[in-house]
């Protein structure tokens, strides 16, 4: 069967449901374009045609979608531009609304909204102008008064008010966490825990949630496109097990066999959560800080109808994790390959310096309780502040290790450090006397010249790292 990109005037009528997946890279987006081609595959009936919605069809697997026995249409396109909404959902029956924009500063946010309002207006319109039979929307799982809501879930919330007024049929499924490979919650969720001897947690790791795995929320939307029985509704999902994000994180660990120790310090901001984040996981403080904000809300299902509509067996949040463990090369593989190849061999090369840097200045820098003839270093001062140079060096290497930005934080402001203190002890070369110590002899000048040659590696690669660490959310 042949594929076709942008050819929206050759759809095929003999199609049951003409579908449009909007978001079809993203985490949701991707997989239930996974599922609903599975469906097609296996019934054999053709009961769908696919047409996906992406801002960037580069990262959509052309391969897969070359070998399908059914076509799927691709669309470049950005729905917070109308003649873009009106070009993806020509023809449709079936609309997707998985879009959300999910980054953003508190100083953005209403920018931020602003634009999620202006995205939702224009697909509601622009469905009511083709026709389409029926809208599906992903949204949080929440309650309380708008202005008791944080802004991130006032936004999700308002899409969803914006859908229900157009004229089609609009099922709307509300979700707390998201277990997946890839998914921002489960990402943070698995990184504090992998990475931290001890956590520092605000009060909001004590708020209840019903976390549900990605693979039952693919189920629950794929579904619902043949039952009527969900048009026109809205349904709380969520897996079987009501938790605190502390209870989540002491599972994971358990899983792990992982001693984890946790300190709860209630004045941890929001904001001063998501740069922590920032630094101990490749996750961005700006998209940390809309998923801190939504755990803030007590997040469990109160109407648990859609259960009797459709009847499946829901994944435990232990299973959620197993699987996603499992899951994780295979969702690894299917990134971006150009990205990773380059990425790889830059980081790689970065995390071999920073290391051996490290390394290298912990030597330099004995050296001088072994190697050195001067006093001055043995002094009370001195050795408290070798302490403290001792305990960063190892707390750098051990946060570069496991690839977190505080690592690389750490490191640069050694080398830096370190830098500074070499070039001032060598301050006698310039001036002919010395400033923080006795004059050095040439060997410990010598040594001091290696030290400034190291610390300007450790400098150049803790910014490369620190610049460069991300987990990508397309």
């Amino acid at each position: 069967m042949t594929f076709r990109n942008d050819n929206l005037d050759k759809t095929n009528d003999n199609k049951e449901f003409k579908i449009l997946i909007t978001g079809a890279s993203g985490f949701i987006g991707s997989r239930l374009l996974n599922n609903l081609i599975d469906t097609n595959n296996d019934d054999g009936n053709d009961s769908y045609s696919i047409r996906c919605l992406t801002r960037n069809k580069n990262v959509l697997d052309f391969n897969k979608l070359e070998n399908l026995k059914n076509p799927v249409v691709i669309v470049e396109g950005d729905l917070s531009k109308y003649d873009d909404c009106l070009k993806a959902l020509n023809g449709i029956d079936i609309a997707y609304f998985l879009v959300h924009s999910m980054e953003g500063s508190s100083k953005s946010w209403k920018k931020f909204s602003e634009k999620e309002r202006i995205t939702a207006e224009n697909f509601k319109n622009a469905a009511n102008q083709c026709n389409v039979k029926r809208i599906i929307y992903l949204g949080g799982l929440t309650y309380g008064k708008d202005d008791e809501l944080s802004q991130h879930m006032l936004s999700r919330k308002l899409v969803g008010d914006i859908l229900k007024k157009s004229k089609s049929q609009v099922t709307i499924f509300r979700a707390a966490v998201i277990l997946g490979s890839g998914g921002g919650s489960f990402e943070m969720l698995r990184y504090l825990v992998e990475r931290l001897p001890l956590m520092i947690c605000p009060k909001w790791v004590l708020t209840k949630c019903q976390p549900i795995f990605i693979g039952d929320v693919i189920t629950y939307l794929s579904k619902s496109i043949e039952i009527k029985e969900t048009e026109g509704r809205t349904f709380d999902i969520g897996g079987p097990d009501i938790l605190t994000y502390l209870d989540m994180m002491k599972i994971y660990g358990k899983i792990l066999d992982k001693s984890i120790r946790i300190l709860i310090i209630p004045f941890l901001t929001p904001r001063l959560s998501s740069y922590w984040v920032d630094l101990v996981t490749p996750i961005k403080a700006s998209l940390a800080r809309p998923l801190i904000d939504s755990l803030k809300h007590e997040a469990v299902v109160k109407d648990d109808s859609i259960k009797k509509i459709i009847p499946i067996g829901l994944k435990s949040f232990d299973e959620s994790l197993r699987y996603c463990l499992r899951d994780e090369d295979k969702y690894k593989k299917k990134k971006d390959k150009s990205f990773v190849n380059k990425e790889r061999t830059s980081m790689s090369a970065n995390y071999k310096i920073l290391l051996v840097s490290l390394l290298l200045l912990l030597v330099i820098g004995t050296s001088y309780y072994f190697l050195d003839d001067r006093t001055t270093f043995l002094e009370p001062f001195w050795l408290s502040i070798a302490v403290i140079w001792y305990i960063l060096i190892l707390s750098a290497i051990y946060f570069v290790r496991f690839g977190a930005r505080l690592g690389a934080l750490i490191a640069g402001i050694l080398g830096w450090g370190s830098l500074v203190f070499w070039l001032i002890d060598n301050f006698h070369f310039v001036f002919g006397y010395p400033i923080i110590a006795e004059k050095p002899g040439n060997e410990e000048s010598i040594r001091d010249v290696i030290g400034i040659i190291i610390a300007s590696f450790t400098i150049i690669s803790s910014h490369n790292i620190f610049n460069k660490i991300r987990l990508r959310h397309d």
